[in-house]
């Protein structure tokens, strides 16, 4: 009987380790499985944000394309570079003062005003044009 029992615990301890080696076997499967999926989880978020990133910007750029065809942007490209205008519309142009031979600039004397005010920007000559009053 005794030695029976000793091999039961050889044939035992066999498969103890043989079980054991399976065990270790299917946890790294398993473990290998799972960052295969946290690596495709991951390109998967890349792509998405990425996806996203082109939605805005072919978004952007649909409402870009949609306002340089629009006939406002069409009709304020032609009043800009090609000075048209539409029926019943007028036009004020305010012209850089210039210097004419006798020193005057609209019929008044520039002898003694301020040099910079002939460098005048747009939106400051149109601030002049209404509302200076020392005309």
């Amino acid at each position: 009987m005794a030695l029976r029992l000793q091999q039961t615990t050889n044939m035992t301890k066999l498969v103890l380790i043989g079980e054991f080696l399976l065990v270790s076997y299917l946890l790294y499967i398993l473990t290998a499985s799972v960052y295969k999926s946290y690596q495709i989880d991951q390109h998967i978020r890349n792509f998405e944000s990425e996806n996203a990133r082109i939605a805005d910007e072919n978004r952007k750029k649909s409402e870009e394309f949609d306002y340089y065809s629009s006939d406002a942007y069409i009709e304020k490209i032609g009043k800009q570079n090609l000075g048209l205008i539409n029926p019943g519309e007028e036009v004020i142009i305010i012209p850089r003062e210039n210097v004419n031979n006798s020193g005057l600039i609209g019929g008044r004397s520039i002898i003694n005003e301020n040099p910079k005010r002939l460098d005048l920007n747009n939106s400051q000559r149109w601030w002049k044009f209404f509302f200076d009053m020392k005309r």
